[in-house]
């Protein structure tokens, strides 16, 4: 395995993980090495498009090439643990779509391998690189919203009509959209979560896993911290615009997130005459934050192949340009051997917070404690 630029990059999963392609192939860190389907016509649409030469149907023998550091995983959800596992074990380095796992265990097992190998696994959470998350944390660092007093997210989002594993999903189960700003913009890791399910779905969604609820809704102890958060999720039958919000406030001033798609941000200032306190602010783009040639990519889809770019990409509004920001990361923190962000244990801590959240909802509201391994950073 190479320990210096350019990384040599694997894609595992060509719907949503073609996004990334022309991000890798033009990013001077990186060399955008092979690419892995299970179904070959979709293999070889994609690599002919894409120019690229050496495709994988198989993940075993993607794992047994010598000529790949990086694999960056864009599979189904059930296969995230196993897949960044077996990775870890054939010695390279791990970027991985939300969630890391569906268990607490299997997220145990990833921190204990990074920790083992020295390889860098990184959680590609797009909230925490989408340019409303970047504003809200550079007003944060500036001091503009004054101390931070409270933080709160929700992810919105109906799944009716999408494939395989997802109809009737516990909604906390896909919460690090939610999770991840929150602790992301409070530095501070999860220490303890209280959950409530409210509502219910149709029954033939609660028996696919069991769970009943609408509407799941967690509140969040921060270790180290005065600061709390409160997250919400709805999947099924609850009524609502696509939305992943994130509101942070603060003692001087403080942002909300709108109620409609696309309107601007709400800004909140202390001390004003009431009818002044509220303003409306347009969210700047960051693309100056990254190298040039990958700038482009942080105000359009880049999968445009038969005009079909991936459903969670239009639906979820373009993951607020955050694609190049996180590809970026990981490779930096390759090139200056240090752990991204985020890194395995907080990876483990956002996705945990969901996982016990949801048992939390199933007790009727019983705390979760966060397991120790999730909690040493």
């Amino acid at each position: 395995m190479r320990n210096k630029p350019p990384f040599r990059v694997a894609i595992v999963g060509l719907g949503f993980g073609a996004e990334f392609i022309p991000i890798y192939q033009r990013h001077p860190l990186a060399a955008m090495t092979a690419i892995c389907q299970r179904t070959k016509p979709k293999l070889d649409a994609i690599g002919d498009a894409f120019s690229i030469g050496k495709r994988y149907t198989d993940y075993q023998a993607l794992l047994r090439d010598p000529d790949i550091d990086i694999v960056h995983i864009n599979s189904p959800i059930p296969d995230h643990a196993a897949q960044s596992i077996q990775a870890l074990q054939a010695g390279k380095h791990v970027a991985c779509t939300v969630p890391m796992a569906t268990s607490v265990e299997d997220c145990k097992k990833i921190v204990e391998l990074t920790q083992k190998t020295g390889l860098r696994y990184m959680m590609m959470e797009t909230v925490v690189y989408s340019r409303e998350y970047l504003f809200l944390q550079q007003m944060l660092q500036q001091g503009e919203l004054g101390r931070l007093q409270f933080v709160q997210a929700s992810h919105v989002q109906d799944m009716d009509g999408w494939p395989n594993y997802w109809p009737g999903l516990p909604p906390m189960h896909y919460a690090t959209h939610c999770v991840g700003p929150c602790l992301g913009l409070a530095q501070a890791l999860a220490e303890e979560v209280t959950c409530l399910g409210s509502g219910r779905i149709r029954d033939e969604l609660i028996a696919h896993y069991g769970s009943p609820f609408a509407v799941e809704t967690a509140q969040i102890k921060l270790r180290g911290s005065d600061v709390a958060a409160r997250i919400w999720r709805a999947l099924f039958d609850t009524a609502r615009q696509y939305r992943e919000s994130i509101d942070v406030y603060g003692s001087k001033q403080s942002v909300e997130w709108p109620l409609i798609e696309h309107e601007p941000l709400v800004l909140h200032t202390a001390k004003k005459p009431e009818p002044e306190i509220p303003s409306q602010v347009r969210c700047p783009d960051f693309a100056h934050l990254l190298p040039e040639p990958i700038r482009m990519f942080t105000t359009k889809g880049v999968y445009d192949l038969a005009q079909n770019t991936h459903l969670s990409f239009t639906q979820g509004a373009g993951h607020g340009g955050s694609h190049p920001h996180m590809v970026h990361e990981f490779l930096q923190a390759l090139a200056q051997d240090r752990a991204p962000f985020p890194d395995a244990v907080q990876s483990a801590n956002w996705t945990c917070v969901g996982i016990l959240a949801h048992q939390s909802a199933m007790a009727g509201g019983a705390p979760q404690r966060l397991p120790e391994f999730t909690l040493r950073h």
